[in-house]
């Protein structure tokens, strides 16, 4: 009997031809084949369309305040600690919304690039 010369290991095809697969697709997308056009256009179309969503809430979310208050101007008369709602609303309170759009885009196109990385290596 021979002695145990040390830790088997276990090829698996399985393994092989999904390598196989990742080279092909890393191939088409450096080589801009159909395909690779095709993936890397779908990553481009999800950032855009992430992109126009946030805008338009942006948009929206700041746009509708001078609308506000001239359909409503009895707003502006309304104090907040000293200081007209206009103001508060206008002048304080856009930069964090801003800042909250702003980590939510970035959060979201990185969980896009995350799931076409996947796409790419499966």
């Amino acid at each position: 009997m021979t002695p145990n010369r040390g830790k088997r290991t276990r090829i698996v095809l399985g393994e092989v031809a999904r390598a196989r697969r990742v080279n092909r697709t890393r191939r088409e997308l450096a080589e801009q084949t159909e395909i690779g056009d095709a993936l890397i256009k779908g990553l481009v179309r999800a950032q855009l369309a992430l992109a126009l969503r946030l805008a338009l809430l942006v948009g929206l979310g700041l746009g509708t305040l001078p609308l506000l208050f001239t359909v409503a101007p009895a707003l502006g008369g309304v104090r907040v600690l000293g200081v007209s709602l206009p103001w508060v609303l206008l002048g304080v309170l856009p930069y964090p919304f801003l800042v909250a759009v702003g980590w939510i885009y970035v959060r979201m196109s990185e969980r896009n690039e995350r799931e076409f990385t996947e796409l790419v290596e499966k």
